[in-house]
């Protein structure tokens, strides 16, 4: 059972027993990781500029919803670097490869779809359609970015104790309060890009046009960026 399996036997010195630990980092830890998580998502990365881009066309539902997206697709990566599989991404750099350029690629669909569909109302029928279809691109984008992979892997370790038991769960912890965090915080920024997009009144169509721009643009960024490990300071917030 994996309640089992999460605890670790540390010998008492006083009574000459075990004491159990769970495997899960300490509070202090938690704090810490808090902490250092807060500095990351005070940058703006790409993923902010995706949800920015989409409040500022469609309104701050379809921000938030973009958000909650992005989010899901980052707990692919947190499960991927639980397992071990994100490891493999890093160290191939042909699977590197082809995962950034499929996210790059789908970026820029994204852009030019943009584009040509303008500012063009959703009718009242495919409301729910629409959000669903937000929903799942933002996953997509950022399933498909193996920089957020490079992020996970290379910083949730650092807060890892592995006295304290197994590895996985504790890895697991910590991606999943990140996570949190940077919902949090996406859903702030998508918030107010949305109020600001109704102050500009007849502007959205420009509006649309240049979210198209900045899904492609993020696009080319994203296929010109460095293929290797060694990149993984340069990773979506």
């Amino acid at each position: 059972m994996l309640g089992a399996a999460c605890l670790h036997h540390m010998p008492l010195t006083a009574h000459g027993g075990t004491r159990k630990i769970a495997c899960v980092p300490e509070l202090h830890t938690f704090v810490i990781f808090a902490a250092a998580s807060a500095v990351f998502l005070a940058v703006p990365g790409p993923s902010v500029i995706y949800i920015v881009s989409r409040s500022l066309a469609e309104g701050r539902t379809a921000g938030i919803v973009s958000a909650l997206g992005i989010q899901t697709g980052g707990l692919v990566h947190v499960l991927a670097a639980t397992i071990g599989v994100s490891a493999l991404l890093a160290s191939s750099a042909v699977a590197f490869s082809v995962v950034k350029y499929a996210g790059a690629a789908y970026l820029i669909y994204l852009g030019i779809r943009k584009l040509l569909e303008g500012a063009e109302p959703v009718r009242e029928e495919g409301v729910a359609a629409g959000r669903k279809r937000l929903y799942w691109q933002g996953v997509v984008v950022n399933t498909l970015n193996p920089k957020t992979a490079l992020f996970f892997l290379a910083f949730l370790p650092q807060f890892v104790d592995p006295e304290r038991g197994a590895v996985a769960p504790q890895v697991l912890a910590l991606g999943v309060l990140f996570l949190v965090l940077a919902t949090l915080s996406d859903s702030t920024y998508a918030l107010v890009a949305g109020s600001i997009r109704g102050w500009l009144g007849e502007r959205r169509t420009a509006l649309a046009r240049i979210s198209g721009c900045s899904y492609i643009g993020l696009g080319v960024l994203a296929a010109l960026s460095p293929s290797s490990s060694s990149s993984a300071h340069e990773l979506m917030q």
